[in-house]
């Protein structure tokens, strides 16, 4: 999958965080915030020129590592976005195995940041 396509997959995660978000449900609302932030990882590393076999790596803990190492390290991406990605994989992570209860305030901070994520580094990385 190429950088452009993961944007706009990374887009639709995060308009669909937000409408389950305003349903009611918190744990959807986490996930797709999530996968909207993965995915525009993803993206910003190809479109960093970081080679795909990389980028396509077996777990998420590796592909956020790469992301932080290679875009947070640099500069490139700023610390707090970094910090929001992994607090975010945190929340998914409560919601969709721990069976811990999510607080709104929390998945709507999610959401609010898969937002801010995915348009900083598509403005960044397009």
């Amino acid at each position: 999958m190429r950088a452009k396509e993961l944007f706009t997959k990374a887009q639709t995660a995060a308009a669909s965080a937000r409408i389950l978000l305003n349903a009611g449900d918190v744990d959807g609302a986490c996930n797709r915030a999530y996968y909207a932030m993965f995915d525009a990882a993803r993206a910003a590393l190809l479109a960093s020129g970081i080679d795909e076999s990389t980028v396509n790596t077996k777990t998420h803990s590796g592909l956020i590592s790469k992301f932080s190492l290679e875009l947070v390290k640099s500069g490139q991406v700023s610390v707090e976005l970094g910090k929001s990605l992994n607090k975010v994989e945190d929340l998914r992570l409560m919601a969709d195995y721990k069976g811990d209860a999510i607080l709104e305030e929390d998945a709507t901070w999610a959401v609010n940041q898969a937002d801010i994520f995915v348009e900083t580094l598509q403005t960044t990385f397009s």
